[in-house]
């Protein structure tokens, strides 16, 4: 691996119109404060930038329905999301944001001179336009009736009922929620980033350079690459951004996904100007000593895997991302977390509901982060890390080490006789913890790294509990010197293995035993409290977390589910009627009950679910795309009704042999249709 002078970290900046969920932080911001937080202790100049993402249509959305403007909204948010990263610990050197002077200058000037080189395209297309508002309208300002679901209030990009990603030309009968009238498709001109010139300079890059990233990313930038790129609009239509730098534009702002990335780049600026020690911003993006990487969640490979290196690489100046460490997502107590719907544990809250407590929510984040598939948090999860881990283990050892040693030697170290095997012993399994925690740290995985840190503390746990040392305090005070003495090397370890991942907890550790500084380097060292050092005073490290505390969470989680379900059930009409059929057609379908005995997810497709059916006949495989509703195991044994006249149909080269029925909710979600009581297998449905 190549030796870098200096490594450059980011984090996919979080959008200015809303406050940050636990999803935000698992995806990219605690992993990526964990790496940065390691690099500094091993000395290695990094710089750790992120920001807001203030520009878009949402903002303007949120503006227009509160009767503010979008300067109001993204002012509120963004001192409120930089407060909240303070407080979790997420160490930026520099947090800035899109709407600055400096960054709108900086990237208009990244834009023109992509221009003036000749490396957009200019195409006219027709697109909706507001007459009475005199605009044109972004997706989102435009609703109608889903041609998929017949829901009536789809949105131009997406229909929220069933899901289903739109364009806003499909609409039924489409209307202006900026006016309430119908609009119009009108010609419009917007430049364009044609990223197939770039297919085969990044296949290369990537499927062959990189093969080291995670799969997940490898993975969806392959299917993308083996799709054919087309050419991206980086312009549009709106009034709220940076406005394009060219004659004529009048009306046109940078897309927000083209400016964005560049805040990257125009916040380093920021910061390099005000710090010059630092060093220059175009040391940073432009020397091939600098290591670039970019923390992100799932939703933004695309962006900063093949959009963000192409315009770079357009550019031609500028360094190249060397690792893409994207989590993929989290989920909230088995479903997926909603800003819409409210189905968020928001940071902001947690932090008034449990204060002081910022580290335990990073060591849970870290436990269940979501690094190759996604994961889940739940509250019950929560308290058994904090009072099972955090408590019993980490937090039991210190303070009985510290308690014992203020104890018989009014917390002054002891000295280290003669060890016996034992002590050997444990001295050597975590001997090699500095070497154990890098190699895991420097590829990225950031769980099982935080896993071997806590093994320390159990270390020491087992330790004194096999040693005993308040019964030796009886009979051989000599014994019980040594022993307190290995312990509290241990807890001076703790305080630097913990620090990348709960900064505040080490800090106070560190304060407790009056340890100065923390080098990574001595990690591992069993001289770094000398005999004669005086301790502090012991506090408890972590606290227990009682059953009310949590039930108060998950009540709120029920109160808003609840109020989901009733509102949903108020906006949401049933689907229409379908026209009429006479009986003859209806018994041409030949609708069985089947028992499943085997249920299995199907390899690289997310919603598919694999059935081996008992239909009475010898059993046959089904395949249906409901694997976002079930866990497979659930499944097995139960009873389903299914189609078993249906023409056989190859489906990711397996062959399914019918359809399994489902209901649709109101909210979009899918429910196998199951039977009442137990029937034979091959029952017909009449």
């Amino acid at each position: 691996m190549k030796e870098y002078k200096r490594i450059l970290v980011t984090s996919a900046l979080p959008y200015a119109n809303g406050p940050l969920h636990i999803g935000h932080l698992a995806g990219a911001y605690i992993p990526a404060d964990i790496y940065v937080r390691y690099q500094r202790l091993k000395s290695i100049p990094v710089m750790f930038i992120g920001g807001s993402d203030e520009h878009g249509v949402p903002i303007t959305i949120r503006a227009k329905k509160e009767g503010i403007t979008p300067k109001d909204v993204i002012d509120r948010y963004h001192y409120q999301i930089k407060e909240t990263f303070q407080k979790m610990g997420v160490s930026y050197d520099i947090y800035g944001r899109t709407s600055s002077d400096i960054h709108h200058q900086f990237a208009a000037d990244f834009f023109r001179k992509l221009y003036d080189n000749g490396k957009f395209i200019q195409k006219s297309s027709e697109q909706y336009y507001d007459e009475e508002a005199k605009m044109f309208l972004a997706d989102r300002y435009i609703t109608g009736e889903c041609p998929h679901c017949h829901h009536d209030k789809a949105y131009g990009d997406q229909c929220e009922k069933c899901g289903t990603a739109l364009s806003p030309t499909e609409l039924i009968n489409p209307t202006s929620t900026v006016s309430g009238s119908k609009p119009v498709m009108k010609e419009t001109t917007h430049w364009y980033l044609p990223l197939e010139q770039y297919q085969e300079w990044l296949q290369e890059w990537i499927l062959e350079g990189h093969k080291e990233w995670r799969p997940n990313v490898y993975g969806q930038c392959k299917s993308w690459l083996d799709m054919g790129l087309q050419p991206r609009a980086v312009s549009r239509d709106l009034d709220w951004g940076i406005p394009v730098p060219v004659e004529g534009a009048e009306g046109k702002v940078l897309y927000v996904w083209f400016d964005a990335p560049i805040g990257y780049i125009s916040n380093t600026k920021e910061f390099c100007d005000a710090h010059p020690e630092r060093g220059t911003w175009e040391q940073w993006w432009k020397d091939e000593d600098t290591r670039l990487v970019h923390f992100i969640g799932k939703d933004n490979i695309v962006f900063h895997c093949i959009v963000f290196p192409s315009m770079l690489k357009a550019d031609g100046s500028y360094i190249l991302p060397d690792n893409v460490p994207s989590n993929e997502f989290l989920n909230l107590e088995d479903d997926k977390i909603s800003t819409s719907r409210n189905w968020a544990v928001w940071v902001h809250e947690y932090l008034e509901d449990f204060p002081g407590k910022a580290d335990v929510l990073r060591y849970v984040l870290t436990a269940n982060a979501p690094e190759t598939k996604d994961n889940n948090f739940t509250w019950k999860d929560f308290q058994a890390r904090n009072n099972n881990e955090l408590v019993a283990v980490y937090g039991n050892f210190v303070n009985r080490a510290l308690v014992l040693t203020q104890k018989y030697f009014d917390s002054v170290v002891p000295a280290a006789g003669e060890l016996t095997e034992y002590d050997k012993e444990t001295l050597k399994e975590f001997a090699g913890v500095q070497q154990q925690l890098e190699s895991l740290l420097e590829n990225f995985k950031f769980r099982d790294a935080q896993k071997e840190a806590m093994n320390l503390a159990r270390i020491g746990n087992k330790y004194l509990a096999d040693t005993e040392p308040w019964k030796l305090a009886k009979t051989d005070m000599a014994r019980v010197e040594t022993i307190l003495n290995i312990a509290l090397q241990l807890v001076a370890n703790l305080s630097i293995a913990f620090e990348p991942f709960l900064p505040f907890s080490s800090e106070k550790l560190r304060n407790m035993i009056g340890m100065e500084g923390c080098d990574w380097n001595q990690l591992g060292s069993i001289e770094l409290l000398k005999a004669g050092h005086k301790l502090g005073k012991a506090e408890l490290l972590f606290e227990k977390i009682e059953d009310e505390a949590i039930e108060a969470q998950v009540n709120k989680l029920l109160a808003t589910k609840k109020a989901n379900e009733e509102a949903e059930a108020k906006a949401q009409p049933a689907t229409p009627i379908l026209p009429n059929i006479e009986f003859p057609d209806f018994e041409k379908l030949d609708i069985r009950v089947g028992t499943v005995l085997e249920c299995q997810k199907v390899p690289k497709a997310d919603k598919l679910l694999q059935f081996k059916i008992d239909d009475g006949l010898g059993g046959r495989t089904i395949l249906s795309g409901i694997a976002q509703y079930y866990n497979p195991e659930d499944l097995v044994g139960k009873q389903v009704c299914f189609i078993a006249n249906l023409a056989p149909r190859k489906i990711r080269g397996i062959e399914s042999q019918g359809m399994i029925l489902s209901a649709l909710n109101a909210d979009g979600t899918l429910a196998v249709t199951t039977v009442e009581k137990p029937v034979n297998p091959g029952s017909e449905v009449r």
